[in-house]
């Protein structure tokens, strides 16, 4: 790891503890399933940011794989949300 490298470590990964904290709040004040909808995005978006500097900063190259699979499962959801929260329901 190089030193910069190892500066910019705590900073990203404060800046991404910022996303989740900010994420928690708008899950539990809402107000629209919408709102909520969003901050679960964000948090696998989240969690997949977290993932990919853990593979930077450790070498572990399964750890890019993992987060591979929290991107698709987060595009997922959405479109399960978006599916299931149509307008035009009987």
């Amino acid at each position: 790891m190089s030193p910069a490298f190892a500066l910019a470590l705590p900073v990203v990964m404060s800046v991404l503890l910022a996303c989740i904290l900010g994420g928690l709040l708008r899950v539990l004040r809402g107000p629209t399933r919408a709102d909520r909808m969003l901050a679960a995005q964000l948090f696998g978006t989240t969690a997949t940011a977290v993932l990919i500097v853990m593979a930077l900063a450790t070498g572990d190259r399964a750890l890019l794989d993992v987060a591979l699979a929290f991107a698709v499962l987060a595009a997922v959801t959405v479109v399960a949300f978006v599916a299931t929260s149509g307008r035009g329901r009987p």
